[in-house]
């Protein structure tokens, strides 16, 4: 992909499980949604069965898995929700 990465922004939701988060679960965080911005579509639908849901990405690495909704006007994630199995 080429250009400038989205920006990331949180729901209340997912900023909160963010906060709750050990340091080294809030590093992955960090690093998948690295890997999110620059490519939005590098990660699964959330549900492949929705034709209109392509924009809603699911992310899971080890015990993590996380929630986000590419806004392809404004070039931003939004995190809908975090899950940290630890």
């Amino acid at each position: 992909m080429t250009g400038q990465p989205y920006a990331v922004g949180f729901s209340a939701p997912a900023a909160k499980d963010l906060n709750s988060l050990p340091e080294h679960a809030e590093d992955t965080v960090w690093d998948v949604l690295d890997a999110a911005a620059a490519d939005p579509w590098g990660f699964r639908q959330w549900n492949a069965d929705d034709p209109e849901g392509e924009d809603v990405r699911y992310a899971s690495v080890g015990q993590l898995s996380l929630t986000y909704w590419v806004n392809r006007p404004l070039r931003r994630l939004t995190i809908l929700n975090i899950v940290w199995l630890g």
